[in-house]
């Protein structure tokens, strides 16, 4: 048993020099400076209010985006009820027709001061997607096309649409207004049946093409210095040619009738198939993952569509043939003017009693079965 000797003894020797106590073995941390005690409050201050800007900068984007968005939509699809819209985001199958979709695609110049008739449709094609063979089909329509419009008698068919809008017109089984009406003259005499419609204003295309900058073309007029026409003010060599969005529009409106034209023998339909070549050109720019990832243009090709283009797709409808005409191939994409097709001339000039130019089935006067038996072969290969 320790006395109290031998236990002061072994305390002293835990304290001596060679030992050391707990204290001096542990190596002293030298105490902040003034300076730094001062910096780490400033810094994770300034911190703070970066990362709020950050989130605040993200919140007024996303909110600008959204109401972008909501204000794109409700005009394009004439919806403006907020709940109806978000509904209609979900992705839902287009209606077809034995296995197409059939979209009665429809430009006019609504904002061209110098068009004489602003709501006479100036272009008038028929869209056809067939979403499981991955094929689609693009048939222009001749403006100058003589036809017999219901409750009007006959006339050229671009002016259709105005008739309608005119009469307020309303049938059961085609769409309403002008739109309608024209839809009731193509499916009785061409013999297509739609399921959707799209009128667009020609500023679609240069504000279209302005957002995803630019498109390329091919020129292969016989004329080998290319194309020019005064009227709209279009001058372009034969080869690849960069477009912007007013070159696109002016193209677009080119008919080939102005003093000293060349480059453009056909006219309309001429003009027609440029107008294709543009449609497919934007669809593949506007495709590219350098656009779809860039927010301003989305936003810009939200407000080119949303300020131009009215139709009655659903959004959720217009997702999915979104998707669908994005996985065909231009090769896979027929394009169709009606004034030929496999070497036989489908048209005839024509001068109406009141004196207008217009044209007419090569067939005979209104006899429209052969014109309808090649759009069914191009459609549906019967």
């Amino acid at each position: 048993m320790k006395s109290k000797r031998d236990f002061e003894d072994q305390q002293s020797t835990f304290a001596s020099p060679a030992f050391g106590t707990d204290l001096e073995r542990k190596p002293k941390q030298p105490l902040p400076s003034k300076d730094e005690v001062v910096k780490k409050p400033k810094f994770r201050r300034r911190l703070k209010r970066t990362l709020i800007l950050i989130i605040a900068l993200l919140f007024i984007s996303l909110m600008v985006f959204g109401w972008e968005f909501y204000r794109t939509a409700s005009k394009l699809t004439n919806e403006h009820n907020p709940l109806s819209l978000l509904t209609s985001l979900w992705p839902q199958a287009p209606a077809e027709t034995n296995g197409r979709v059939n979209i009665l695609l429809v430009g006019y110049s609504a904002d061209d001061p110098n068009h004489q008739g602003a709501q006479l449709t100036d272009s008038i094609m028929i869209v056809s997607v067939n979403p499981k063979t991955k094929t689609g089909s693009l048939i222009s329509v001749p403006r100058d096309l003589w036809v017999n419009v219901p409750g009007f008698g006959y006339s050229k068919i671009n002016a259709a649409y105005e008739y309608g809008n005119s009469e307020g017109f309303k049938r059961a089984g085609y769409f309403p207004g002008g739109m309608g009406l024209l839809e009731e003259v193509i499916t009785q005499d061409l013999g297509v049946k739609f399921n959707y419609y799209a009128l667009v204003n020609y500023a679609a295309i240069r504000d279209g093409v302005n957002a995803v900058g630019g498109i390329t073309l091919n020129i292969n007029s016989s004329d080998p210095r290319g194309i020019y026409d005064p009227n709209t003010n279009i001058k372009l060599p034969n080869g690849n040619v960069t477009l912007n969005g007013q070159m696109a529009l002016n193209l677009a409106r080119t008919r080939g009738d102005g003093p000293g034209t060349y480059g453009i023998p056909n006219s309309d339909f001429t003009r027609t198939q440029y107008q294709q070549k543009e449609l497919i050109a934007l669809k593949d720019k506007a495709a590219k993952l350098s656009n779809i990832f860039n927010p301003l243009t989305v936003v810009r090709l939200e407000q080119a569509v949303g300020n131009n283009v009215v139709t009655n797709l659903k959004l959720g409808q217009m997702e999915a043939l979104y998707k669908d005409a994005n996985g065909i191939s231009n090769s896979s994409i027929k394009q169709i003017t009606l004034n030929n097709y496999n070497g036989q001339d489908l048209l005839a000039n024509y001068t109406s009693s009141d004196g207008q130019l217009a044209l007419i089935p090569a067939a005979g006067f209104n006899d429209f079965s052969v014109i309808q038996a090649d759009i069914q072969q191009i459609l549906y290969g019967n």
